[in-house]
């Protein structure tokens, strides 16, 4: 693991990661074990998307749920054989799916579960407050506001005596589904530089009454060191990064799916509406401009994965989508990213991405030299 001295450490409670970057969780496969232990082993925090992973799995349209929890419980398994370092799960509040991800995780003693795609206002009855308090996995919400923020302290005080763990604070320039109406993208009122210091104010409080430390993480955009440094001055513990790590040769997906990042210019990038009733940032490409245009893209939907889906009335299943595009068969399907992605242009391994990003932060660090006199 190399050091990355430039960097400040990340610490949730009693687990340190030596350098602040979280590595975003990106579905379908997108980022598993591969990726993960990569950026776990660099000194970053490597996550692991929990979302369908058993989609391709031998019987997977008679038990679902079992499915996806034995393939979580396999990325796990073989990223904990590649690292020794801190890995994290993704998990969609919004998966039909929610509690049997939330268990198998925990089961499996991962470092963090990001919980995003809605608030974790409640979790499978198998976890009392008790076992919440002692458990080794620590939870960390993700949000789009310092409401949110709020909402959460207050009622995970109450209802489960303990209080999040951090907070992954995601602003309109992430890729994926985002937790902003279309018109708030562009409104500079939501830009996360403004998201930040308003979730710090609110995390201040409880912090303070409770005695712990509720670092908050800044998502949605962070592309160089120099963001990174931008963020930690607003008050950020750290940043989660996912289009950043698609280029990289451990990424999970397949190269063609890499290069369509590569590839993609400033107006490709574009918002969707998904067929789970979000909007999206994507890759424009054919498979979206037939949608675009009326094409129905047939399917069956022997999973329905999010609760939130009108699967009877979408025009294609975007767990199909997404997955065909890992594969590298983008004409059946297309790839989220986040609003920098133009900015990607070349494959290089998760050590020379994070050396890059430590060299970058230094640079934007260093006192000038009048400072030095």
């Amino acid at each position: 693991m190399l050091p990355h001295t430039a960097f400040p450490s990340l610490t949730f409670g009693n687990l340190t990661a030596p350098t602040p970057i979280i590595q975003g969780g990106m579905g379908i496969g997108i980022s598993g074990a591969g990726l993960a232990a990569a950026v776990a082993n660099e000194g970053g925090i490597g996550v692991i998307s929990a979302i369908c992973l058993g989609m391709r799995a031998p019987g997977s349209r008679q038990d679902y749920a079992q499915a996806n929890k034995e393939g979580l419980i396999r990325e796990i398994r073989t990223a904990r054989q590649k690292t020794s370092g801190v890995l994290g799960v993704n998990i969609m509040v919004a998966c039909s799916d929610y509690d049997s991800l939330v268990l198998g995780a925990i089961e499996e003693e991962a470092d963090l579960l990001f919980l995003g795609a809605g608030l974790p206002l409640q979790f499978p009855k198998e976890l009392t407050p008790e076992r919440m308090r002692t458990m080794h996995s620590k939870l960390v919400p993700i949000i789009s506001s310092a409401k949110a923020a709020n909402t959460l302290l207050k009622y995970w005080s109450k209802r489960f005596g303990r209080l999040p763990d951090g907070f992954v604070v995601e602003g309109p320039k992430a890729g994926g589904h985002l937790g902003f109406k279309r018109e708030q993208i562009e409104d500079p009122a939501y830009a996360l530089q403004r998201l930040i210091p308003e979730v710090v104010e609110a995390v201040r409080p409880y912090a303070e009454k409770y005695g712990q430390q509720i670092p908050v993480i800044a998502a949605g955009g962070v592309y160089s060191g120099a963001d990174i440094a931008e963020f930690l001055e607003l008050g950020a513990s750290g940043v989660q990064m996912g289009t950043r790590f698609v280029a990289t040769h451990e990424c999970d997906a397949d190269s063609k799916f890499k290069e369509s990042f590569v590839q993609a210019k400033k107006e490709d990038l574009t918002i969707i509406q998904s067929p789970v009733g979000l909007p999206g940032r994507a890759i424009n490409n054919a498979f979206l401009e037939d949608v675009a245009a009326g094409a129905k893209k047939p399917f069956t939907c022997p999973w329905h994965c999010l609760k939130t889906c009108d699967y009877k009335q979408s025009p294609y299943c975007i767990a199909c989508a997404l997955n065909q595009a890992r594969a590298g068969r983008l004409k059946h399907g297309f790839a989220f990213a986040g609003a920098n992605a133009w900015r990607v242009d070349a494959i290089i391994s998760v050590q020379e991405l994070m050396q890059s990003l430590a060299d970058e932060f230094a640079e934007a660090t260093a006192l000038p030299e009048a400072a030095l006199a």
